[in-house]
């Protein structure tokens, strides 16, 4: 696969936001975990929900956060969205998933091979690093790399039915949107959350 050079964006077809868009069209209650900066912007833009719980900061813990989630709700789906920068700093986490084998979890990483929040610069998988290569050789068994509409919707159908954890790389194009900024009010962020899984009864004692 070649890594992107030159002019952002000439390698991959994907376009990340009409992906995000894709995965949470048809969400039902499917509970959501976005990495900080791009992925957070993104389920804002496919439209704020209760049941997202969008990072603010915590570079690296979105998988285990969406790992203790899924071990707490093993009734709900739990999607984890996140980045290439932000998996390369948490890639230990799949070990973790790897053991403890949540059947509800599903692990989506957005690979545009760019560190987005500071300015763009090259991750190592542009270099060659293999997220998907890392999380089978960590011991999850299902793992993908996806490069085109099709594989997308395979990836979509594990979200919602596969059972047993799951670590797809999507590769998408390196490209500015427009912050589309969920609630930045953390406390507001967690209680809406809280209620959202738990009901408004459960959540309040």
């Amino acid at each position: 696969m070649t890594s992107m050079d030159g002019k952002w964006g000439e390698s991959f077809p994907l376009h990340r936001r009409a992906v995000v868009n894709r995965l949470l069209a048809d969400r039902g209650d499917l509970l959501v975990v976005a990495g900080l900066g791009a992925c957070a912007w993104d389920i804002t833009a496919a439209g704020d929900h209760d049941c997202n719980f969008p990072l603010w900061g915590a570079m690296g813990g979105a998988v285990m956060i969406g790992l203790g989630l899924a071990q707490a709700q093993p009734k709900r789906r739990v999607l984890v969205l996140t980045g290439d920068g932000e998996m390369l700093m948490g890639v230990g986490s799949l070990a973790t998933v790897a053991v403890k084998k949540p059947q509800n979890l599903a692990i989506v990483v957005l690979d545009n091979e760019r560190f987005g929040e500071t300015g763009m610069q090259t991750t190592h998988t542009a270099a060659g690093a293999d997220l998907a290569a890392a999380a089978a050789g960590l011991g999850i068994e299902t793992v993908s790399t996806v490069v085109d509409e099709a594989g997308v919707d395979a990836v979509l159908d594990r979200v919602h039915n596969h059972q047993g954890p799951s670590f797809d790389v999507i590769k998408i194009r390196a490209e500015a949107h427009e912050f589309s900024l969920p609630p930045k009010d953390g406390a507001y962020l967690k209680d809406r959350f809280r209620v959202a899984v738990l009901g408004k009864e459960a959540a309040t004692l």
